[in-house]
């Protein structure tokens, strides 16, 4: 399959890593000039459980419409990027294209529907992955759980299968979903609960998890996110989203979530479409989120201190 990655950072370029690796016509697209020349004249190299891989078959480019003839765009990009991502590509994109979006948080279908058909998007959630960017064509791969999949206007669609077939064949462990929302939105409880807290307080996952207090207010923000989505009509598979989230920060040890280290780097994070969602959509609904109100006040006091240092 010709596969465009739109956004190669950390997880972007692993998956571009992978697919390429399984054969499959990779173009990375990315507007990080550095990355890109070095993709170009080294190959993406790519440290993980398995070793050491250096890719030097994938296509790396600026210009996204230099990836016009690939059958899947996957944009990869962080959240509050999508819709520039989605509008980048639609120009050049065919109508029998599959365009299947990967981030975290709520929101990024709507974003694409500004800009694209929603025929024509697939929805997908990364669980339990880890990745960093070491430098210029360059990451490291730590952790890969699952890819969950779904097609949001067809359920367990034949183009999903597709698409589906070609992450397995790359080594990617894939779930299927005929609700794929449903899954996003029980990823996005893990998300608020680990995300939003972690970064106010500066501290590992295992760390927020070890005290009574700092735990207490993630699950506040759980707390909050659930009542959000039940009153949007999310049919949660679990009775209990305390051990739901409990669970998933067990599993995930001393690791730092994405939003944690975006705001180590002096980078803007996702917080908009993770832990600002539940004050967004709690507000519309007549929903207090006062634990999710003031770790969004907290982090953007941070990142309003990240613009200003850089003027």
């Amino acid at each position: 399959m010709r596969i465009a990655i739109v956004g190669t950072g950390a997880m972007g370029s692993i998956y571009a890593g992978l697919l390429a690796d399984a054969g499959h016509e990779v173009w990375a697209i990315d507007i990080w000039k550095d990355h890109v020349e070095a993709i170009r004249q080294h190959g993406l190299r790519i440290d993980g459980p398995s070793g050491r891989k250096n890719l030097t078959t994938i296509h790396a480019e600026t210009d996204p419409t230099a990836a016009s003839h690939c059958e899947l765009h996957v944009i990869a990009t962080k959240a509050r990027h999508v819709g520039q991502a989605a509008r980048a590509i639609a120009p050049s994109l065919r109508s029998e294209t599959v365009v299947l979006t990967i981030q975290n948080g709520l929101g990024s279908k709507e974003r694409i529907a500004k800009f694209l058909p929603v025929e024509q998007v697939l929805l997908g959630v990364a669980e339990g992955f880890g990745a960093s960017v070491v430098g210029p064509g360059h990451v490291m791969h730590t952790a890969m759980r699952n890819i969950h999949l779904g097609d949001p206007t067809s359920g367990l669609s034949s183009r999903l299968q597709v698409v589906a077939d070609a992450w397995r064949q790359a080594g990617f462990p894939v779930r299927m979903h005929a609700d794929i929302n449903l899954m996003i939105w029980e990823k996005f409880l893990c998300n608020v609960t680990l995300s939003g807290p972690c970064t106010a307080i500066g501290c590992t996952i295992a760390e927020l998890l070890a005290n009574g207090e700092r735990w207490e207010v993630a699950l506040g923000c759980m707390r909050e996110a659930y009542r959000v989505g039940q009153a949007e009509g999310i049919k949660f598979s679990f009775d209990d989203p305390e051990v739901h989230v409990t669970d998933f920060a067990r599993d995930l040890g001393d690791a730092r979530p994405s939003m944690l280290l975006d705001d180590m780097a002096g980078r803007q994070s996702e917080l908009d479409a993770i832990n600002g969602q539940v004050s967004k959509r709690g507000r519309a609904l007549g929903i207090a989120t006062p634990f999710n109100d003031t770790i969004c006040a907290v982090v953007r006091a941070r990142e309003a201190d990240f613009s200003e240092r850089k003027m």
